[in-house]
């Protein structure tokens, strides 16, 4: 069996955005609050007693206090297992230091994303002898560790995404492979699987292999157009430039490949498919995929 907690949907920032007055973060604010959402997380787990969380969002803290399968069940104690990390943006490894308080956990990432958080002293809170650093690759699986070394029943087989380096290191470092990951996700038990892709810059014929026939995939929900955030004056980049690719080709893209069940994940306050009942929502909805709320719960 195969658990799947949504623990935060949105893109960086959230929805409302602490600075934002855009239609999606007013209404969150005031008549629709269900559209209020914390930074894309996922946490799974093959026996509901250990969980791994995909990528720690700065809301971390909160979506914890939300979610009872991951409070303390002793006086120290967490069933957080472990954190795979998908890539090196601040709205996935801020989180990381709300684990910080003595507790073990086993941390996984590619040496791009290591190497940034070795050259942020900030991180050292984390100690390595609780904390272990554990590099991965690409078509490499492994199945992560409890931190007492036993087997978690779960198989991890990370895979390269187009993307981009973290924000902020644009300028002093250049795009490589590691930068992003997708990661197929399987319960060695059962063999259910789910392939999580929050950011993805294009789809391209290596990366529809991981997704032909899957059960579940969640994937980049970031913009609907690609030239969203120029049009509502947010922003002078293109979706493609900040490493995602819009909803409006997503659909069409992965569309015959086969895939049961559809979830857009890491989607920004500036998405008017957010807002129930828009025409983008319908669009969204009508080609069979679907927008998640924060505390979603799926088991295969």
């Amino acid at each position: 069996m195969l658990s799947i907690i949504v623990l935060g949907t949105a893109a960086g920032g959230g929805v409302p955005q602490w600075n934002c007055g855009c239609d999606n973060c007013r209404a969150a604010r005031t008549s629709h609050a269900e559209l209020r959402a914390t930074q894309a997380s996922i946490a799974v787990s093959a026996d509901r007693a250990h969980w791994f969380l995909i990528n720690a969002s700065p809301d971390l803290r909160q979506q914890l206090t939300q979610t009872p399968t991951l409070h303390p069940r002793a006086l120290r104690h967490s069933p957080i297992a472990g954190v795979i990390l998908s890539n090196g943006e601040v709205d996935a490894i801020a989180g990381l230091l709300n684990l910080r308080e003595g507790t073990a956990f086993n941390l996984y990432g590619h040496q791009r994303v290591l190497d940034l958080l070795a050259d942020n002293s900030i991180f050292n809170v984390l100690k390595p002898a609780l904390v272990p650093r554990i590099a991965i690759t690409h078509d490499a699986a492994f199945e992560p560790r409890l931190p007492d070394g036993t087997p978690s029943g779960l198989e991890i087989l990370p895979f390269i995404a187009p993307g981009k380096a973290a924000l902020f290191v644009e300028e002093t470092s250049a795009n490589e492979a590691g930068d992003t990951l997708g990661f197929v996700i399987r319960d060695r038990a059962s063999g259910e699987s789910l392939v999580f892709l929050a950011a993805c810059a294009a789809l391209t014929p290596e990366v529809e292999t991981y997704l032909r026939g899957a059960k579940l995939v969640f994937f980049d929900g970031t913009l609907f157009t690609d030239d969203e955030m120029i049009r509502l004056g947010l922003s002078a980049k293109t979706g493609q430039r900040m490493g995602h690719m819009a909803m409006s080709a997503a659909i069409p893209a992965l569309d015959g490949l086969g895939i049961e069940r559809k979830i857009f994940l890491h989607i920004n306050n500036s998405n008017p498919a957010l807002l129930p009942g828009s025409p983008e929502r319908q669009a969204v909805e009508q080609a069979g995929w679907q927008i998640p709320a924060d505390g979603m719960e799926i088991t295969l």
